[in-house]
């Protein structure tokens, strides 16, 4: 069993490297993957803490990127999620992180004062006291400090009511796109997977629209074995991938106290990722460019 989507306190986890590594440890993890959105800074302690513990570990990061226009679906306002294996500090997409991550703060920022507009008391310190980090700050940070107010009851509460896409206090920040996150990423020796691809919200053949793109672009493979995803979502998302000569792969999400109900490796409790995943995407790395 192996765990390739996980993270830390360096994004928008509440568990250290090192923890995270001793969970996927306890759960019966072969490898792990740290997937922290839009930073490295979480490797280096992780790398060690693998090494330490006996377990494979593949080091990664979760970006943003901005859907593509394609002709039989019009979503370009909105964004996806993909998974970068196989990254480490100083290499091109590395360096592209920095104004990632800028971007980022000032979607807090923004988001922070749409809160303020609709009456919810929570100001931009409260947020980056929360995280311990403005540049890892992101909306779950924001979710734990409405609940700790009192304004909401829990974090999906949050997202429901307030941060969702879509909702009152959402904000669009600068993402990469799709083509020069694969351009960026090619040249830094990684891999990129398309993380939780039913969470976009598109239709089954919309969905195969988008799929059939990313893989003519470079994407390597498609996150099919997920936490909340059931059985026939992760067979159908399996067929998918193959359709198209894309790597299945999965992880849990893992976030600690922040999606309380997952855990790394198992996630909500049925959740087993093969080792042969890994396998396939270790072949990719290795082929010739």
């Amino acid at each position: 069993m192996i765990d390739l989507h996980t993270h830390s306190l360096f994004s928008d986890g509440s568990e250290s490297p090192t923890r995270v590594c001793e969970l996927a440890l306890r759960a019966g993890c072969s490898t792990l993957a740290l997937s922290d959105h839009d930073t490295l800074d979480g490797i280096p302690e992780a790398r060690v803490a693998a090494e330490r513990l006996g377990i494979g570990f593949i080091p990664g990061c979760e970006v943003s990127f901005t859907l593509p226009v394609l002709a039989r679906y019009a979503v370009g306002h909105r964004s996806a999620h993909a998974l970068v294996y196989f990254l480490d500090h100083h290499t091109p997409l590395d360096a592209e992180l920095s104004t990632v991550r800028q971007g980022r703060v000032a979607r807090n920022i923004s988001m922070v004062e749409l809160l303020n507009s609709h009456g919810i008391e929570v100001s931009y310190a409260d947020i980056i006291a929360e995280s311990g980090n403005e540049e890892s700050t992101g909306r779950p940070h924001i979710a734990a400090v409405m609940m700790q107010k009192g304004y909401v009851q829990s974090i999906p509460e949050a997202f429901d009511k307030w941060l969702g896409y879509g909702r009152p206090a959402y904000a669009h920040r600068t993402s990469l796109t799709a083509e020069r996150l694969t351009k960026l990423a090619a040249e830094s020796g990684s891999l990129v997977v398309l993380a939780h691809p039913l969470r976009i919200g598109l239709t089954k053949d919309e969905l195969a629209v988008l799929v059939d793109y990313l893989s003519s672009i470079g994407f390597t493979g498609l996150e099919a074995y997920y936490s909340t995803y059931t059985p026939d979502e992760r067979d159908s998302l399996a067929k998918l991938a193959a359709n198209y000569d894309m790597v299945a792969t999965g992880g849990s999400d893992f976030h600690g106290t922040y999606k309380p109900e997952i855990s790394v490796g198992t996630g909500t409790g049925d959740l087993d990722v093969p080792d042969s995943v890994l396998e396939q995407l270790v072949a990719r790395h290795d082929q010739p460019a």
